[in-house]
């Protein structure tokens, strides 16, 4: 995405184009704060689990699992100490819209974080940062020092009794640390590979105390629905998924950035109405709604609203909102290769589905576009896929296989035309 402004129409970025909303004067101003000072003074951390439950937020981060109740599990009767993590390891394809939240609204972010603090007892937020990130964590640790030096964190967050500091982690480049216990791992200074549950992490998390993990977007939404009230903000997106997302549009569009729109709006308004439809005339062939590990969508079935609950009926997932524009000329057999390297590269190597999968779907996928394949190709890729699912330690095999899955489901005849014709015959298509 580079530097592309972004498009929004939300309450999380509504004060983006304000260059001095990310400075903590800035904030204060917009009156930014004054819920957590609300918060830690004014109501117990029960109460405030009740709102979020009762606002039906859920996590931003792919997976979709509501916020409050994951905060419930945190222990009460525990003596010792207990951390929030915070996941900025935004790492999936496609997604991009955690590094403008934490780039362009860092005190936002600070303050939800807070919030959730109180709620679940964590007396140190871990802030764990994408590797490549930089001007963010930059821009994060200026926050945090500001934060820090104004009373915001400190013994006495706020005013109140309640002490709690922010540390800034940077992670390494590993797309596996954005699986939370995965990030855990690397957090405590180990290999970033997914541990088995049980234990979960509010059981046993990072250093072996309970902890809460959620992602940058849904701390940041955290602050608006403790000032605005749950209902308000049932009141936006649909019954089942309620509130704003983040989309970031990416590919073959006209406006390629990033859309603060209410969840259920639907795919095809984005693509054409928000970011301005395929340039040059060309037609739409197939989107990515959700990063790269979300099976496509062909152009004939992207009058879907953009929510789980409608998602799945027809065989795909929302996961971060990283929308993927492909055009006509687009080879699919071409982006199977690319996502199966991706993959490929990406597994920590545990679990064996996993290890030997994500090969061998990356080699018969380049062995189909190199014009080497064979109907028994064809057939093994699809076994494959669907043999990596379900039985491994964390989501990454099945989040390898889907995106094989859908485009096999929905463009299978260009993958046997890659067979009959001996290579790819879409002349126009990008180079590997």
């Amino acid at each position: 995405m580079g530097q592309t402004a972004p498009h929004v129409c939300g309450y999380l970025t509504e004060r983006f184009s304000d260059d001095a909303f990310g400075s903590f004067a800035g904030y204060r101003e917009a009156g930014g704060y004054e819920t957590a000072r609300h918060a830690l003074n004014r109501m117990t951390p029960e109460e405030v689990i009740a709102v979020v439950k009762s606002s039906g937020l859920q996590g931003r981060g792919g997976a979709s699992f509501p916020a409050g109740l994951k905060w419930s599990f945190m222990p009460t009767d525990d003596e010792g100490p207990s951390y929030l993590v915070c996941n900025a390891d935004e790492s999936e394809p496609g997604s991009f819209k955690d590094r403008l939240l934490m780039e362009r609204g860092p005190h936002q972010l600070l303050e939800g974080l807070l919030i959730a603090a109180w709620a679940v007892g964590a007396e140190t937020t871990f802030l764990y940062v994408r590797g490549e990130y930089a001007e963010a964590a930059s821009v994060l640790a200026r926050a945090i020092g500001e934060a820090r030096a104004k009373g915001v964190l400190g013994p006495r967050a706020l005013g109140s009794d309640f002490g709690h500091d922010v540390v800034l982690v940077r992670g390494a480049g590993a797309y596996i640390c954005g699986e939370e216990t995965g990030l855990l791992e690397s957090l405590e200074g180990k290999k970033g590979q997914p541990r088995r549950k049980p234990p979960y992490p509010a059981q046993r998390g990072a250093f072996g105390r309970p902890t809460t993990v959620n992602n940058v977007e849904t701390f940041c939404h955290v602050p608006h629905i403790l000032k605005n009230g749950a209902d308000w903000f049932r009141g936006i997106g649909t019954e089942q998924s309620p509130g704003t997302l983040l989309f970031g549009v990416s590919g073959h569009v006209v406006r390629p950035g990033l859309y603060e729109l209410p969840l259920g709006t639907r795919l095809d308004e984005i693509l054409f109405e928000y970011a301005g439809g395929v340039p040059g005339g060309r037609r739409v062939k197939g989107v990515i709604p959700g990063g790269i590990s979300t099976p496509i969508l062909p152009a004939g079935l992207l009058d879907v609203r953009m929510a789980n609950e409608f998602l799945r009926e027809r065989h795909t997932l929302l996961g971060t909102g990283g929308i993927m524009v492909m055009d006509e000329t687009t080879c699919m057999v071409r982006v199977g290769c690319i996502a199966s390297g991706f993959f490929r590269d990406e597994s920590c190597g545990q679990c064996t589905q996993c290890r030997e999968g994500t090969g061998w779907l990356d080699q018969l996928l380049h062995r189909l576009e190199r014009g080497d394949g064979s109907d028994g190709d064809l057939a093994l890729l699809g076994d494959v896929a669907d043999k990596m699912e379900g039985g491994t330690i964390c989501s990454f095999a099945d989040a390898a296989a889907w995106p094989v899955q859908g485009l096999l489901r929905h463009f299978g005849d260009e993958f046997a035309g890659h067979v009959s014709a001996r290579g790819c015959p879409l002349d126009q298509s990008f180079a590997l």
